[in-house]
């Protein structure tokens, strides 16, 4: 008889084992999981004495192959991952090549401006000078109108 297009599972059906014949210790499971589990508590307890007699780091963990070969390959990154209240405060990184010039630029401005504010530099001398005349000119228009003022209220008078 044909089982049509699909065919079933490789594997048959599966088979579940009640409560009782668990406890009984009767139940259908295949001996090979019984051993597969005892190779690996055994690899489990080696590996526990071994992590007690070796003295490396026991936050690095082996990945692979790692473990079994010993390499040292300098393409290798290895983490650094800190904690924070393992990081030092007090250090300061390094600055890239623009943050210092941004920082060397802004500084150099600061102490422009400081030298302006004083009149020491060549910009503030000229602005002081212009200044001074322009207070010369507004004292020189104020007199004149005092004068014409003065006049106008003569000719009033007579």
């Amino acid at each position: 008889m044909g089982r049509g297009k699909f065919k079933g599972k490789p594997t048959g059906q599966r088979h579940f084992s009640t409560p009782e014949q668990m406890l009984a210790g009767t139940s259908t499971r295949p001996r090979t999981f019984k051993r597969e589990e005892a190779a690996y508590e055994e690899e489990k307890e080696e590996e526990e004495s071994e992590e007690e007699s070796e003295d490396e780091d026991p936050d690095q963990k082996r990945k692979g192959t790692q473990g079994i070969i010993e390499i040292e390959n300098p393409n290798l990154v290895k983490a650094k991952n800190m904690k924070a209240r393992d990081a030092d405060t007090g250090k300061t990184s390094e600055l890239s090549r623009r943050e210092r010039e941004e920082i060397e630029k802004q500084r150099a401005h600061e102490r422009y401006m400081r030298l302006q504010e004083q009149g020491k530099t060549e910009q503030a001398r000229k602005d002081l000078e212009r200044l001074s005349l322009i207070r010369q000119q507004r004292e020189e228009a104020a007199k004149k109108r005092e004068e014409e003022k003065a006049g106008k209220v003569q000719e009033k008078l007579l």
